[in-house]
């Protein structure tokens, strides 16, 4: 049966949505066929997704001290070389990322410069848009990290894709996956309506189904249930001595999962609440943000090191756009365009990638006009880190990846 056949008036995906709708899924749940779908790429990879919502200032996170334009445009906020972790001789991160400054030091941390795309948008909620689908301006059903999915495992293996949050990302949404969705993995059960609890807890009915539709409810009750448990169990066993700092930013949780051997290869999680919106008085804000975010992916990154996953996992970062590059009269930045993204891990060759944008040749806006395209990153993630055939159309283009893997 496809996801679009009908039987008795409904189709597959139709009842999903329906339960959706109903209370059933609302932290999405997983269908489980029987046959696990033959992936393309080294089945001990993984793919971690870090996405930091608001628009993280690049220019203050890697910051480009050897340049007088940097402070010509920045003379309040701008921060002095004394202040920040060098890099080399002409950019130094942000003071407070202690732990990515050693990760970088380490040869572990890809930087690439101007990523984004042309004729970009200043909305939060249309940028990302454009982020979670591979797809600016234009429109696209599935996020490319579902496609993704889609892709590795055409026949949506139950736990294959993970989305830490309280709601599912436009990123996530795939064709044949659906995927696991859930904030507080102690908590995580099916949403229901209080009378509902006794059925939808009981196991499903054994024997044969009489008809398709009741046969493929059944599999979604019990995919659900043993979907739920098994994450319940991953974070009840899970014990580390690793120190995440303020925030995990659900990477530990993805630590828990990992560390359990769930099948899951693509996890995605967000520093959520546009928490980089940084309009007004951004240095004190914004540095202790680089901190958390800095703190708690170093923590991941020792934690797969301790469960000796080091080599199995990349974690890629990103933000919806970047900010303008002169600071505003409230000693903030305005929503811009062109940023910087990391990828971080063990096979990652460190150093800086992408074609540094000019500080003072910027767009009619003030803004970094983009270097280097954003699915460049997705094609080197799919490609070189997964193993994904280049041939496999994913990104609404042909895009070459970068050399940033080893």
């Amino acid at each position: 049966m496809t996801d679009d056949h009908a039987h008795h008036g409904f189709t597959r995906r139709g009842l999903l949505q329906a339960g959706a709708a109903a209370g059933i899924a609302a932290s999405p749940l997983m269908f489980a066929p029987a046959a696990f779908g033959q992936t393309r790429a080294d089945p001990n990879r993984i793919l971690v997704i870090l996405e930091l919502s608001g628009g993280n200032d690049g220019l203050n996170t890697v910051v480009p001290y050897g340049d007088d334009a940097y402070y010509r445009h920045r003379p309040k906020i701008g921060l002095r070389k004394e202040r920040l972790l060098t890099l080399d001789d002409h950019y130094g991160l942000n003071g407070g990322m202690t732990g990515l400054h050693k990760l970088y030091k380490d040869g572990k941390v890809a930087i690439v410069h101007g990523a984004g795309y042309a004729d970009p948008s200043f909305s939060h909620f249309t940028s990302m848009a454009y982020w979670h689908t591979a797809a600016p301006n234009s429109g696209e059903q599935y996020g490319w990290v579902g496609r993704l999915a889609d892709a590795m495992a055409p026949n949506a293996p139950a736990n294959f894709l993970i989305n830490i949050g309280a709601t599912q990302s436009l990123a996530v949404r795939a064709h044949r996956h659906v995927p696991v969705v859930f904030d507080n993995p102690a908590n995580f059960t099916r949403e229901m309506f209080f009378e509902e609890g006794e059925t939808l807890r009981a196991p499903p009915e054994q024997g044969r189904a009489v008809t398709a539709s009741q046969g493929f409810l059944r599999d979604i009750a019990r995919s659900a249930n043993d979907s739920s448990a098994l994450v319940r169990k991953a974070w009840g066993d899970y014990r580390s001595p690793v120190d995440y700092g303020i925030t995990d930013l659900g990477l530990r949780r993805v630590a828990a999962m990992i560390g359990a051997g769930l099948p899951a290869r693509l996890y995605y999680t967000a520093y959520a609440n546009n928490a980089f919106d940084t309009h007004v008085t951004q240095n004190d804000l914004h540095g202790r943000l680089l901190t958390y975010t800095s703190d708690a992916i170093s923590a991941f990154m020792q934690d797969m090191a301790r469960l000796g996953r080091a080599n199995d996992v990349t974690l890629m970062v990103f933000s919806e756009f970047g900010r303008r590059v002169p600071e505003n009269t409230s000693l903030g930045t305005d929503h811009g365009a062109a940023n910087v993204m990391f990828v971080i891990g063990d096979k990652v060759k460190g150093g800086h990638y992408g074609e540094r944008p000019s500080l003072t040749k910027l767009d009619a806006g003030d803004n970094l006009p983009f270097t280097t395209d954003f699915r460049r990153v997705y094609a080197t993630m799919e490609q070189s880190w997964l193993g994904v055939p280049p041939a496999t159309p994913l990104l609404n283009g042909s895009f070459q990846p970068l050399p940033l893997i080893a």
